[in-house]
């Protein structure tokens, strides 16, 4: 029986999908959008959105945290300056998939995973 297993693997080893999914984390909130498969984005969703929720918190723990799980200094300067408060009157769901069809070569599911109320997914809207 396969109760209580959490998540997929992807078809790849431990050690490669936990990197995978950090460079994919690291990357949407770096552009506040990525396209992805399917499978990919619901993946990343949550741990992009644990990220944030450490942000919102703002405190030395928690930008230790975020530090030793994203790539990128830069990206966790901007997790706490910029998403931390943008997000913070916002009790959760921070991303949004929006199914873009299949993919030319092996017919993959396709979408793409943004931040909501980012600048960019305004400019679009108008």
């Amino acid at each position: 029986m396969a109760h209580q297993i959490d998540g997929r693997k992807l078809g790849r080893p431990t050690d490669h999908r936990l990197a995978l999914l950090r460079n994919q984390v690291t990357e949407l909130l770096r552009h506040e959008r990525i396209v992805t498969t399917e499978a990919k984005a619901k993946e990343v969703r949550g741990l992009a959105e644990k990220m944030i929720t450490l942000a919102k918190r703002n405190d030395l723990s928690a930008r230790r945290r975020a530090l030793a799980f994203l790539y990128d200094k830069k990206v966790v300067r901007k997790l706490f300056n910029e998403l931390g408060p943008r997000y913070s009157q916002r009790p959760g769901g921070y991303t949004r998939i929006i199914k873009l069809g299949p993919r030319q070569g092996d017919g993959a599911r396709l979408v793409q995973l943004e931040l909501v109320d980012s600048p960019l997914a305004s400019q679009e809207a108008s």
